[in-house]
């Protein structure tokens, strides 16, 4: 008798997405080889969120490097996960960029309801910074943002300018006058 062992998946987190491991890594890669050059790909929910845990880290990778060993350690690093020549060098010249001042969350995950052929859930993965809709006011990073929990008193300090500007504005007013009333 053939009997199929089977294990049990407890704490078993992946999303296995009913394939093998080779199939699974080759679909990922895919996936994220066509969100960097496209920016947005409608693909299956759960194809959405497995690609997410996977796609981020490689974000993050893309923006390391201060040298040039590091920065080539990096691409060598993403080339071994996409295998694409043209999608590590997109990522790492345009996107990379464009997130340096953002601190995580580079992917934004949206339903688009279901499929008719097959009832699946469909949704839509794009790279935030790349949204025209929703990055209106994002200006361009310069550098990282800060990390600071502090709040300042931007209130106060704006009425002290207001202030301060007013009785300039007015001193020089009383100037002019004087200057008038010397020349007649």
């Amino acid at each position: 008798m053939n009997f199929k062992t089977t294990v049990m998946r407890h704490g078993d987190k992946i999303n296995n997405l009913g394939r093998k491991k080779a199939h699974r890594v080759a679909l990922l890669s895919n996936l994220a080889i066509a969100l960097i050059t496209h920016k947005r790909i409608v693909t299956t929910l759960a194809k959405a969120k497995a690609l997410r845990t996977y796609v981020e880290p490689l974000l993050t990778k893309s923006k390391k490097g201060n040298t040039k060993e590091t920065i080539s350690h990096q691409h060598r690093i993403v080339f071994s996960h996409l295998q694409d020549k043209e999608a590590t060098k997109e990522l790492f010249t345009v996107v990379a960029p464009k997130i340096a001042s953002r601190l995580g969350g580079y992917t934004r995950i949206l339903k688009l309801g279901i499929r008719p052929g097959d009832n699946a859930e469909k949704a839509m993965i794009e790279l935030v910074d790349f949204n025209d809709v929703y990055g209106k006011g994002i200006a361009q990073a310069t550098e990282p943002a800060k990390k600071t929990r502090r709040a300042g008193k931007k209130k106060v300090e704006t009425d002290a300018t207001a202030t301060t500007e007013a009785t300039a504005t007015t001193e020089e007013a009383e100037i002019v006058k004087e200057d008038t009333k010397t020349a007649e």
